[in-house]
């Protein structure tokens, strides 16, 4: 995005340049002024900006995907508790029935425990990276999402930039009026309900 913007900035300042040199006097031959033509001038340049947290927390795909994601986690966590249950009272049990085994029958109780709670650890493990690599698949998809319905919003709009708003992000400052984060969240929203009651 930094680099987005820093493109921008180059980009404006050669276009102030070059305009404030043509309009020195210095003359342009025809087949520049024809190419001229078809470039956008910096002055015609018509921005939007959204917010992009507001955008995705607000969208109702990302809700009804995000709740999904907190209820798989909520099973994980209650499957792990219970299997982390039955360990501690398998360790409960053998510290009670530890004296009256034979020094083997304690060894190879120990080592077994040893590997259950290995594979308790990695099954956790697992919980977490499933979990995580759906959280990321989700924002995968929702910028997905997104970028495609600001592309369509952009040409209904006769928008030539639309920039990704973040506090502390690149853009320091903008009149409101660029501001179509609403306009966004309300239009994406419209087109996932009609695509969800198609289904």
């Amino acid at each position: 995005m930094k680099k987005l913007v820093k493109v921008i900035g180059v980009f404006g300042i050669v276009a102030f340049a070059l305009s404030s040199c043509n309009q020195s006097g210095t003359s342009a031959d025809s087949s520049s002024e024809s190419n001229d033509a078809s470039e956008v001038s910096i002055t015609d340049l018509k921005i939007a900006y959204v917010m992009t947290d507001s955008v995705i927390a607000k969208y109702e795909f990302f809700k009804k995907k995000s709740e999904e994601i907190t209820e798989k986690g909520r099973k994980f966590e209650s499957e792990l508790g219970s299997r982390a249950r039955g360990f501690e009272q398998e360790v409960s049990n053998f510290e009670q029935t530890a004296n009256s085994m034979t020094p083997n029958q304690a060894r190879a109780k120990q080592e077994d425990l040893m590997k259950k709670e290995r594979n308790l650890m990695t099954y956790r493990d697992n919980l977490m990276q499933e979990l995580s690599a759906d959280e990321a698949n989700l924002y995968n998809e929702v910028y997905d999402k997104i970028a495609e319905y600001l592309k369509v919003y952009a040409e209904e709009n006769d928008l030539e930039l639309i920039l990704s708003y973040t506090r502390g992000g690149a853009v320091w400052y903008s009149k409101k009026a660029l501001d179509v984060t609403d306009h966004v969240i309300e239009g994406i929203n419209k087109e996932f309900e009609a695509k969800k009651e198609t289904k």
